[in-house]
Parts: C-alpha cells; structure tokens; sequence
C-alpha cells in the first residue's frame, strides 16, 4: 500500500506552487458508496441527479468553467457516459497524473459561491466524507494502487481539513426535501433578472418581480400566474407555459418544457422538455417526463421517459402523520420524514387513474396497469402490475420496442449504449426481482386461504 506521509515535503511544496494564485483548470466529479437512490440512479451517476436547477455535475462545470474535465463512476455506466458526454475524461487514472485536478464529490449539494471559495490545501469534509479535494499529479498512483476510496482519504490526512458547508445527500427522497434551499441558492448565481414581456398586462406577477427569471426565449399565454413571495421562479429557454398555469416559487421550468394548465407549487423542478399538467408538489421532473394530464405528485423524483397515464396520483403524507419508510431493492428504510411520495426509475409507464401509495419505490421500465386500489410500495425494475397485482414484466423485447418509439416521437434515439446498459440492470436487478413476485404472491395465497375457525 502507497502511504502518504502528513507533511510530506516534496509534495506538499510542489502543490501550494503549482497552486499559487489558485484558478481551477481541471474538475472531476466522482461518485461515492452509496446505494440509498434506488432506482433513480440505476441508469446514471449520482452527481447527473437533479436538485434545484442543475445536477452537481451542471452546477461544477457552469461555476468553474474548467478547461478540462472529467469523471469516475461505475463501469456499467461508462460507455453510455462517453456516447453522452466526449468531451469528458471518463475513469482515466492516466488524466489525473498530468495536472492538478479538483475532485468533487457527485453526493455534495453546494452553493456556487462555496464552490468557487475552495482553497487547494484543503479538504472538504461532511460527517466523515470527503466532498473535495484536489489531487496533485503525484498522487494519482494512489488510485491504481489501493483503490478509488481509499486513495482520497489517504491524500485527504496530508490536506488541511476544513468542514464543508452544503448538504451531503445519500438517499433519493434527500433530493426533493432539499430542492427548495438548492432553488433559493441557484437562483442567486444564476439568474440574470426578469425578461418578461406583457404588454397587455394579462400576465399576473405576485410578490418582487426581482425573484423572477424568464429567458427572452419562453412564451407565457394570457393568465399565467407567477407567485414569488416564498421563493423565486425561473423559466428556461423556449419553455411553453399555457394560460391558466400557476406557478410558486421556489420553482424551475427547464429548457423546451411545456406546462398545461398546471398548479406547480414550491420546491418543484421541471426538467428540460417535460410535458406537465395537473398538480405537483416538491418534486423533481428529471427531464422528457410526461406527465401531461390531471392528477397530484408529490414530494418525489421521476426519471426520463416516464410517463404518467391520466390521474395519476401519489401519496405523500401518511393519515397517522408518522415517519415514511421507503423500501429499497426490497429493504424498509426509514426516511425519518413524514412527507414522502414516490421515485420512478426510467422508461416507466403508468396506466389510468395508478394510485401510489406513501412512500413508494417504483424501478426502470415497469409496466403498471392499476387495478382501483393503492399500488406495491416495491416495485422492481422490469416487472409490470397487472390490476393491482405484481407479476413478470412483459418480455424484455417489447419493452425495448415501447423505449424506441417513445424516444423516436421527441426526436431521440434509444442507442445501442443505452440498449446495453439497460440489459445489464435487468441482470442486476433480476434476484430483486424475482424475490419481490415470490413474497407477493405467498402474500395473496395467504389473503385468499380460508380462515380457520
């Protein structure tokens, strides 16, 4: 094992040289031991997750406008990552021994201007985690030597430590309790004023119209109301926002979204080119979501290329007002908060009137057919329920097939990458799976067995 000895002359000297007069040139997000996001983060890295405006990734690159950049996360997701993203560096050791490297961790939930004060002797710290640090070219043999998370936490006991402001997110339901706090701080570093146009005053701005953000490039109808008063609203380019839509800030509508008729209320984030309508609460539209018809979502997370059947509805606090527990690859986990809704991992499709219950885990390419009473709370990835009841997902085939021609009508292709990838979280998620229809099946024997007397 390599070990880095506090102090150590040549290293430490050559790192406050190379760092004088500190400007970030390089980045790198990476992610970090975690299995708290469930089905939300089988299909991506935990720093492309959304909270507030952007990603942590979205929110690194757009402060620091580094020169180069890159990002190390699991294996399964690196070829999808390149197709995405070329001009990044993805787990490449031999990157990190040419030039000084900020990491950041994918987990961290900063303000811009905290990301921006970073000094390079230091290392960021929350509960025990290392959020930053920045890697000189010397020690990336570390990485090949004795691993990713034992590399940094070796560099980090020759780095002053410093605790880091910001939130340390490990669980889905994380992101949508702190969405409100990310809005109010990019907002702040991002927003650029109000560039409304309504002539005729039909628009109907409430609350400090500085709190208000619109791109020159996004259209209001008549009637649209826009409430400032607890938290800013900002509007992405060529958004569409139809009349009678209200919107309450904290809240943000991303690039190409369309809102119809909608109550968007505060902590909401509707990601680029979703289609919403009906009522929505603290959640987080990742993007190409839609949700285009009436129903309620609330305090929850739903992945791209879900879509939401007309009534589709949630719960989000329990009748008791006690804890949410959420169940993760079939594990109860408390949630220690009493609103909850429900995560919904890609490709997802929901039929008529689908009832999620309080606390809900709902996987990637299910297929939900409701049967007029609430939903499972478990719902793996690849299985369908029908009426009500949890069961084999139709053939994995057809499920690619249905993920084709929902791309193909908004202009996008299901590449062989992301046929790949989507392959392999169906091998990985198979004994979850499987375990999930068993005990929901001895669970409806057991209802239908006559009672003993």
């Amino acid at each position: 094992m390599v070990r880095l000895r506090r102090g150590h002359g040549s290293l430490q000297g050559a790192l406050f040289g190379l760092l004088t007069g500190w400007s970030v040139m390089r980045v790198a997000l990476f992610e970090s031991a975690s299995a708290g996001f469930g089905p939300i983060a089988q299909l991506r890295p935990d720093f492309e997750l959304i909270c507030g405006q952007f990603s942590a990734r979205e929110r690194a690159i757009r402060t620091l406008s580094p020169s180069d950049w890159g990002v190390f996360l699991r294996e399964e997701l690196a070829e999808t990552w390149r197709e995405q993203h070329p001009e990044s560096h993805v787990n490449d050791i031999g990157w990190l021994k040419q030039d000084t490297t900020l990491l950041l961790c994918g987990r961290w939930l900063a303000r811009a201007q905290t990301i921006r004060e970073i000094e390079p002797h230091t290392v960021g710290v929350i509960d025990g985690t290392v959020v930053w640090l920045t890697a000189h070219p010397a020690e990336a043999e570390l990485f090949d030597a004795i691993g990713w998370e034992s590399a940094l936490y070796e560099m980090a006991r020759t780095r002053t430590r410093v605790p880091a402001s910001g939130r340390l997110v490990s669980f889905a339901w994380e992101l949508s309790e702190q969405n409100s706090a990310q809005l109010e701080a990019d907002f702040v570093s991002q927003s650029s004023g109000s560039q409304l146009s309504d002539p005729a005053g039909k628009i109907a701005l409430v609350g400090p119209r500085e709190r208000v953000s619109i791109d020159p490039t996004a259209r209001l109808e008549p009637f649209v109301v826009l409430d400032a008063t607890r938290g800013p609203v900002s509007i992405g380019a060529g958004a569409a926002i139809q009349s009678f839509t209200r919107l309450e800030g904290p809240c943000h509508v991303g690039i190409g979204a369309q809102l119809f008729r909608a109550n968007v209320r505060a902590g909401t984030t509707i990601g680029a080119y979703c289609r919403v309508g009906g009522e929505i609460e603290a959640s987080i539209l990742h993007s190409h979501v839609n949700k285009y018809h009436d129903g309620f979502l609330g305090h929850s997370y739903v992945c791209p290329w879900v879509n939401l059947g007309a009534l589709t509805t949630n719960s989000d606090l329990k009748n008791d007002y006690s804890n949410v527990r959420v169940p993760l690859e079939g594990k109860s986990i408390d949630t220690r908060l009493t609103k909850v809704g429900c995560f919904i991992g890609d490709h997802t499709k929901t039929g008529l009137g689908s009832l999620f219950n309080t606390g809900s885990s709902i996987g990637v390419m299910c297929m939900i057919l409701p049967g007029g009473e609430l939903l499972p709370r478990h719902i793996p990835s690849f299985t369908a329920v029908w009426h009500g009841e949890l069961a084999d997902a139709i053939p994995f085939e057809r499920n690619l097939a249905a993920a084709r021609t929902a791309m193909g009508r908004r202009n996008h292709e299901l590449t062989g990458a992301q046929e790949r990838l989507l392959r392999f979280v169906h091998g990985a998620t198979q004994t979850e799976r499987a375990e999930a229809i068993a005990l929901a099946r001895e669970k409806r024997a057991a209802a239908r067995a006559p009672a003993r007397s």
